[in-house]
């Protein structure tokens, strides 16, 4: 355990600062964020999503429209089935995105090494690079040293231990830490509101 709080110790704040910030203004645009991950990186990215929804409501405020892309099975099924894997999440934005939305990816080896279906993640990595190619912004947790997904994405949080269990729980750590974050931001943006003062973001 002592190893995984070395790691957490020595995750990069200001990347945490501004994906809260990104997200607070994706909040107060409008804008969608689409959560993709796959095996337990995919419980994440439905919990994260789950938590942008609701947990951040603020008094009367609305919540962040966010939607995980591996939660609904018949389309999922339906993509693989018929596409493959590989176009899993790109098929769905390519359906879904709009310039200016957000990408949240979560993957513990960032998509490096391979298995049996072939290198892992891929999908992950198409889906990011498609955000960013129609005007979106991305964000990516991964472990390990990061992977091509760290390299890849506009705001790489990475866990450096080699530990995919330790990755997947300090990665809950750290996006309860952005959603609260965002919660602070919405409280003082709607107290600011109610003053009559404007507030530069």
């Amino acid at each position: 355990m002592a190893n995984a709080h070395s790691a957490l110790a020595t995750v990069d704040q200001e990347k945490i600062v501004r994906a809260s910030d990104v997200l607070f203004q994706a909040w107060k645009d409008n804008k969608q964020v689409f959560v993709i991950g796959n095996g337990g990186s995919a419980s994440n990215a439905t919990h994260f999503a789950a938590d942008l929804s609701k947990t951040i409501l603020v008094g009367e405020n609305k919540g962040i429209r966010a939607l995980p892309l591996s939660d609904n099975i018949p389309l999922v099924s339906a993509w693989v089935n018929d596409q493959g894997w590989g176009e899993l999440y790109t098929g769905q934005l390519k359906t879904y995105f709009q310039a200016g939305d957000i990408v949240v990816a979560f993957s513990v080896h960032g998509g490096s090494g391979s298995e049996k279906a072939g290198a892992w993640s891929q999908n992950l990595l198409k889906a990011v690079q498609y955000a960013k190619d129609n005007g979106g912004t991305t964000i990516a947790f991964s472990g390990f040293d990061g992977g091509p997904l760290a390299t890849l994405a506009d705001i790489p949080i990475v866990v450096p231990i080699k530990s995919t269990p330790h990755v997947e729980g300090l990665h809950a750590v750290l996006f309860h830490s952005i959603v609260f974050g965002i919660i602070e931001k919405i409280a003082e943006h709607t107290k600011a509101k109610e003053q009559g003062i404007s507030l530069r973001q």
